[in-house]
């Protein structure tokens, strides 16, 4: 692991379109969260702030995506958000992106970049 990288979880912790896993980024503040979830066998991890207001995105934690499973819902607005690139398709945001976080998934690890929070 880089110095630059924090391990976040296991791989196994994170199911295809199942819970997500919310992590803590003392480097953005006190009360800042991250996530991160698989779509399509690949890892994504965003900021937890929605882009219309920042607020986190799930009433009940690691529930991001939507019914469907296609899609990350913010649970107070009900803006959809792209998986892949946390572009919102739906909602009041339409058209803004969540911030997303560079993720990597090695050895059986997901960790996240420190460089550009």
């Amino acid at each position: 692991m880089a110095s630059n990288e924090r391990l976040i979880c296991q791989s196994d912790a994170l199911v295809e379109k199942s819970h997500g896993l919310r992590f803590e980024l003392p480097e953005l503040g006190e009360f800042v969260t991250g996530f991160a979830v698989r779509y399509n066998s690949v890892v994504y991890a965003y900021i937890n702030q929605c882009a219309h207001v920042p607020i986190e995105l799930d009433w009940n934690e690691g529930d991001f995506f939507d019914l469907s499973k296609n899609y990350l819902l913010c649970a107070t607005h009900g803006a959809h958000y792209n998986p892949t690139d946390g572009y919102c398709v739906m909602g009041p945001c339409k058209g803004k992106r969540l911030k997303s976080i560079k993720v990597v998934e090695r050895n059986n690890e997901i960790l996240i970049s420190l460089d550009d929070l």
